[in-house]
């Protein structure tokens, strides 16, 4: 059985490591760019390491130029997610990469991302969180703030932080995420994917977020797994990441299972899913052959999600329709 005509909620996405690899190529193309030693010879991407995924990433954006480059990727992007079942998506954008930080031109690449989601919103509807990212440094991450708390309405509607996990501590970034918190904004941050139970801990206290971005690591620590399901933080799991990244164990030794058990609200979602080979019937298809998942075990999935989407209520509604009929 497979789970691909599923209606699915995704929470945990980065729009361009969405990018379908053969987009990115034409891209390059294009613009007589030579990316040509990311990919693989069978045309997917190419890396080593975490580190040297970060890389690979990057050097994928750079053929992404312009506002109407992102309205062609989320286009792109959307049709993909759409021919898996996902019918809500909430997926991470960065000022570094639209833009620079400048609010004024961050504002051009938001009105062409927002297009091809009204475009699309028939059948998926998309919502984006702005992202400081971690490695380039505190700084950096206070104009990524801005450019978050300028644009915060219908279409941005939360502030993150991506990128490498083991640099600095969170309570380095407490600024920039003060300055969304201010603005309303709702917040989570990637954490605990490849630091211990500590940086979700420090991320919980430091920087008060509703959801953590991975957080799998909590697992380690069982008076923080009870905090986690007293509190009712959110956990945007990506299990198929995880494994391909070797973040944890392989799918049996995944522990999305034991943190739901332990009465942690636990998402799936596929994070880079062309980098990580993985869609979200596949994840699904995966929890399912792994863990003895069912429809019903998915529904709830699905509502978990949909209840910590951030997203405002006549969304929340028109989402819930979409699950209930399909």
């Amino acid at each position: 059985m497979t789970y691909q005509s599923m209606p699915k909620v995704e929470l945990h996405t980065h729009l361009e490591g969405c990018a379908p690899p053969a987009f990115i190529r034409g891209l390059a193309q294009e613009k007589s760019i030579d990316i040509s030693g990311i990919f693989n010879a069978d045309g997917t991407y190419a890396y080593r390491d975490f580190d040297h995924f970060l890389k690979v990433y990057e050097a994928a954006c750079t053929t992404l130029q312009t506002p109407q480059d992102f309205y062609r990727l989320t286009r792109a992007v959307l049709e993909e997610s759409a021919s898996h079942g996902v019918v809500y998506q909430e997926t991470f954008v960065s000022p570094d990469f639209c833009g620079g930080g400048d609010v004024a031109a961050w504002r051009d690449y938001v009105a062409a991302m927002k297009q091809a989601a009204d475009e699309m919103d028939e059948v998926i509807t998309l919502r984006a969180i702005v992202t400081c990212i971690r490695h380039f440094g505190p700084d950096a991450a206070k104009p990524a703030a801005r450019c978050a708390a300028e644009t915060f309405g219908d279409f941005i509607t939360g502030f993150g932080m991506a990128g490498g996990e083991m640099v600095g501590r969170p309570g380095d970034y407490a600024y920039a995420f003060d300055m969304a918190r201010e603005a309303g904004m709702p917040l989570t941050c990637h954490a605990g994917e490849w630091g211990g139970p500590d940086m979700v801990a420090d991320t919980l206290r430091d920087l008060r977020v509703a959801r953590i971005g991975h957080g799998i690591n909590a697992i380690k620590d069982p008076a923080l797994v009870d905090q986690l399901a007293e509190h009712g933080v959110v956990l945007e799991v990506c299990p198929g990441s995880n494994v391909f990244l070797k973040a944890s164990g392989d799918w049996p030794q995944h522990p999305i299972a034991k943190l739901r058990d332990a009465g942690v609200k636990v998402t799936v979602s596929t994070d880079d899913p062309p980098f990580f080979g993985t869609t979200m019937t596949r994840e699904f298809d995966m929890l399912a052959r792994t863990f003895g998942w069912d429809e019903g075990d998915f529904k709830a999935l699905n509502q978990t999600a949909l209840d910590a989407a951030f997203c405002d209520a006549a969304t929340r509604t028109k989402i819930a329709k979409r699950l209930d009929t399909q």
